[in-house]
């Protein structure tokens, strides 16, 4: 028997995270005690050593990483009022942080003889405060993480540790938005972006075995539009759907769930392939968004977004003749697009899109100042556009640079700029240096409302997957194995896959490969 089982379950675990630094403690005595303290259980029955905050003092802790859910706290005997403030920065838990979309700074009542919890964001730092008369005495503080409970069955390992540590993170990053769906930030927003989920299932694909979230984060956005309506309000959503079910199912062999969505996206593609002028240049009408670097810039707009339709029709193809319809106006639609070339203005977004799709070679683009202009969320399509060794290399410098400066996770947004006399995020804001967190930002991320834990940002893990690694599927139950190990002297990993996992070993003299019975090498 079961009592809940006529209940929606929560695909997600909790899990208890003891503090693991004490970054400052004013008007409290035995904060260490709360250092690795693993106790969850209050007591009445015997006076335990206890952490004392005396009125207007305050505790400011560090979990170690980056994690989403919230914390516990056990105090003893007596009620008492605090503040709680959390962070994904030291300066996000010790500043006016923004409130949007997860609270992230409340005023608790503390119970007697109990527990209390409270929580639900992306955080690694918290400030506590005594708001109250009188001194507050705790038992312990605890992160509570409520997460995915997943195992990551892929994995990638080089000669170089820091891309093994981008790997690795980056894949922590894009599990820190595997809530109920996938988020596209965990702090902020919290929502099924369609745009933001593309470089997300890539990055899920390459190191997860169960793709449960993918389907129903798919499933979810067919739910709130029609195939007529544009997706998340935007168009331009719409050709990331078709694009992120194709690749979807050719990494899962997952036939059903293609025929589950093929009318839907039959009717979507038969109304975009009329998104054609005269001159084979797109015409998607509003609302239309690229990404917020070339919102405003509309010829670079303009170029990335017929690139991006391109890739759809492309994709629409192979997706519609895989389900038994057909092609016929995806495959006329993709033929009038390869007629009009645009100029992406200099910008590398749609420069990088240009060149995926064959249009036309743009890494002229990309190269330009090869550190500047970067994107998160565009990172994945610019490294893909690129050829291996500088791909290498923006990894290291942009990429690696967060951790650098204190990353667990990857960021919405990020500036090698920014780097200049500016302190980490996992140390208390110094006056007269720059706040990496709170001073940076644009668009709808400035300041604290940046999300530090943004899933859009975890295109170095796919990348390394299928550009050195080499693991890709052209279409279901197909995969090409061809390692590009660019300036790496070896490389060693796995791909999970139907089946199975995709094992590659590689050096500079050639590869060896194991991969499932139910899949065909082509190359």
């Amino acid at each position: 028997m079961n009592f809940n089982s006529q209940f929606v379950k929560d695909r997600r675990r909790r899990f208890y995270r003891p503090v693991k630094r004490i970054l400052r403690a004013a008007g409290v005595e035995n904060a260490e005690l709360l250092i690795g303290n693993t106790a969850y259980q209050p007591v009445i029955h015997y006076v335990p050593p206890r952490v004392s905050i005396r009125p207007g003092g305050a505790l400011l802790l560090d979990f170690g990483a980056a994690f989403h859910g919230g914390i516990k706290i056990d105090p003893f005997e007596k009620p008492g009022r605090i503040r709680v403030k959390f962070g994904e920065s030291v300066s996000e838990a010790v500043g006016p942080s923004n409130q949007d979309c997860s609270r992230k700074d409340a005023l608790l009542e503390l119970p007697v003889c109990g527990s209390l919890e409270y929580g639900n964001t992306v955080f690694r730092f918290v400030e506590i405060i005594n708001e109250g008369e009188n001194t507050v005495q705790l038992l312990n503080i605890m992160g509570v993480a409520l997460e995915s409970d997943l195992e990551v069955t892929g994995s990638f390992e080089s000669s170089d540790e820091r891309l093994d540590e981008i790997w690795k993170t980056a894949v922590r990053t894009v599990h820190l938005c595997m809530q109920d769906y996938i988020y596209d930030g965990a702090k902020r927003d919290r929502i099924v972006w369609m745009g933001d989920l593309h470089p997300e299932i890539k990055g899920i694909l390459c190191a997860f075995s169960d793709h449960a979230i993918i389907r129903d984060s798919l499933d979810l956005l067919v739910r709130q539009a029609s195939a007529e309506q544009p997706m998340n309000g935007f168009y331009t959503y719409s050709c990331w759907y078709v694009i992120a079910l194709w690749d979807y199912c050719c990494a899962s062999c997952d036939t059903a769930f293609l025929l589950k969505h093929a009318d839907y996206a039959e009717r979507m593609l038969g109304l975009f392939s009329g998104f054609v002028d005269d001159r084979g240049a797109e015409k998607i009408p509003d609302p239309r968004f690229l990404d917020w670097p070339n919102h405003d810039k509309l010829q670079a707009k303009h170029a990335g977004i017929h690139a991006l339709l391109l890739w759809m029709m492309r994709s629409g193809a192979a997706l519609l003749r895989a389900a038994g319809r057909d092609p016929g106006p995806c495959l006329k639609a993709e033929a009038q697009l390869r007629r009009y070339v645009p100029d992406p203005a200099g910008r590398k977004a749609p420069a990088a899109l240009l060149t995926l799709t064959g249009l036309a070679d743009r890494t002229d683009v990309l190269e330009t100042d090869p550190f500047r202009n970067v994107s998160t969320f565009y990172g994945y399509y610019m490294l893909l556009a690129k050829k291996t060794i500088p791909a290498l290399d923006l990894i290291r410098r942009y990429w690696g640079a967060m951790l650098d400066f204190g990353a667990t996770s990857f960021w919405e947004d990020f500036d090698l700029d920014w780097t200049r006399d500016a302190g980490r995020i996992d140390e208390i804001p110094v006056p007269g240096r720059k706040d990496i967190h709170a001073d940076f930002g644009a668009y709808c991320y400035k300041g604290l409302r940046h999300s530090l834990s943004h899933g859009w940002s975890c295109g170095p893990a796919p990348f390394l997957s299928e550009r050195v690694l080499g693991v890709s599927f052209p279409e279901s139950g197909k995969v090409i194995i061809r390692p590009d190990l660019g300036d790496l002297e070896w490389v060693r990993g796995a791909v999970p896959a139907p089946g199975g996992l995709i094992t590659v070993e590689a050096d500079q003299s050639g590869f060896k490969c194991d991969l499932p019975p139910c899949l065909v090498r082509i190359g």
